[in-house]
């Protein structure tokens, strides 16, 4: 086992890929943080999996977007595991699909505060407790529409995943004399619920899918494969 005796902290690990990046650091051996904001009992759920992996879970409510929430999160961490090795920042705000000139404030602010502010956040918790350790890994979880991809439900959603993708290049710099790796992951579309509750239909997924290589989305334990 590659993560054996490992403590990962997956945000928004309720589902998707969050869900199969949790599932797939415990069969590797890893503890794992599971944590929602909203679905609790899928959490729990996750949970029961990991545990029937033979590993131990925590499932924590907690509002990437809200610092106070954060910043509790891994204290609570610390109390029940006494470290953090890895930081997975996946969580991420479901926006409906929209226009890139008809894009409202309110997505602008919501994908800011969860994609981006969330990771700032989550990364500034944990930092420290790497730091003391001097070790740790944190993936962030951006997109292909951070690299400008022109298929994604929301210009807020791509310009928001570009600043992801800077925020990992410069904490990958200021944590590496720590021993800390800082890497970021960019998924492209891939089979989740979220993918039609953004309002992507069949036909935009089948068309999204002929522009790939593998003339096909992603699936979800291909990106935590990735991660891992």
């Amino acid at each position: 086992m590659r993560l054996k005796d490992k403590v990962a902290l997956v945000t928004g690990s309720s589902r998707g890929i969050g869900k199969a990046i949790a599932l797939t650091l415990a069969r590797e051996g890893a503890d794992i943080i599971v944590n929602y904001l909203t679905r609790k009992n899928d959490a729990e759920n996750v949970a029961k999996e990991i545990e029937a992996l033979g590993r131990r879970a925590l499932v924590v409510k907690a509002d990437v977007s809200n610092k106070e929430e954060v910043f509790k999160m891994v204290d609570e961490v610390i109390k029940n595991f006494g470290k953090i090795d890895i930081l997975v920042n996946n969580a991420a705000y479901l926006g409906k699909t929209t226009e890139p000139l008809n894009c409202t404030l309110e997505e602008w602010e919501n994908f800011f505060k969860v994609d981006l502010v969330g990771t700032y956040f989550c990364i500034q918790a944990v930092a420290p407790v790497m730091i003391s350790q001097r070790y740790g890994k944190i993936i962030n979880i951006s997109s292909t529409a951070g690299l400008g991809s022109r298929t994604a439900s929301s210009v807020a959603y791509e310009a928001v995943k570009a600043g992801v993708i800077l925020l990992t290049k410069r904490f990958a710099y200021e944590l590496g004399q720590y021993n800390i790796n800082v890497n970021c992951v960019a998924p492209g579309m891939t089979r989740t619920e979220s993918v039609s509750s953004v309002g992507f239909t069949p036909d935009d997924v089948q068309r999204i899918s002929q522009s790939r290589a593998l003339r096909r989305i992603a699936e979800p334990h291909e990106i935590a494969n990735v991660v891992l």
